[in-house]
């Protein structure tokens, strides 16, 4: 195990790996059939340059940097972990920046990147049961900065026909080529009213919910079964 480590951070090795990544995104891509939905409200705010988070699951990253079509850019927070700097370069094949860190663990440079990418003009993606999860239990960290940007959630997700689902924490979908495929931004959430605990839970439970509820929907497209969020620990 340790040998395979120090070979993952070479970094000709880790050029390979993700030049075969986004290869592999680019061609289950090209011979899938997609639809991208709802995207009005999102048009509209790129439209009148309005700084906005995209949400989605660990789990449903791998297929929305080729959806992303608009010309602005955008930044996914992705973290410091060697698997993350795997996922950034890949992600670089496809025009999208990083951010580096965490929203909830030891995240304040992090934050304080977001910020600044959103108070430039930029939009970020950010998976909020990232780096580590629970699995699809969205934490406070981007609700936070949803209120101090003053920029509202649009939930995300996608749905495949072809699939297989890892046995990672996470469980990843790995999109199959010749798929048939959905991408969906969800209802608008705007930013907590203001910085009360209250007010961030209900904005975080409501990101969770329709998060959830969104994959559900997309993968009964399909006729998957849902994948369930990771059980709450009890206190």
């Amino acid at each position: 195990m340790a040998s395979a480590r120090r070979l993952l951070e070479n970094p000709v090795i880790q050029a390979v790996i993700c030049w075969c990544a986004a290869s592999y995104i680019r061609l289950v891509w090209i011979t899938g059939r997609w639809e991208v939905e709802n995207t009005e409200t999102l048009d509209r705010l790129v439209r009148d340059g309005k700084p906005f988070i995209i949400c989605f699951w660990h789990g449903r990253l791998l297929m929305f940097p080729p959806a992303w079509r608009w010309e602005s850019k955008i930044s996914i927070l992705i973290s410091r972990h060697r698997d993350g700097r795997v996922i950034a370069r890949a992600l670089r094949h496809f025009g999208v920046g990083t951010i580096e860190g965490s929203t909830s663990r030891g995240g304040g440079q992090a934050m304080r990147d977001l910020l600044r990418a959103l108070k430039n003009g930029e939009y970020i993606g950010v998976t909020p049961d990232g780096p580590r999860g629970p699995r699809m239990r969205a934490s406070v960290g981007v609700v936070q900065v949803a209120r101090l940007a003053d920029a509202p959630i649009l939930p995300t997700s996608y749905a495949v026909s072809r699939r297989r689902v890892l046995g990672s924490w996470d469980r990843f979908v790995l999109a199959l080529p010749f798929t048939r495929g959905v991408i969906r931004v969800g209802d608008l959430i705007p930013p907590p009213r203001s910085g009360a605990d209250t007010d961030i839970e209900d904005t975080r439970k409501q990101l969770e919910t329709s998060l959830n509820a969104l994959t559900a929907t997309l993968d009964a497209r399909y006729g998957h079964a849902p994948i369930e969020p990771e059980p709450v620990s009890a206190k």
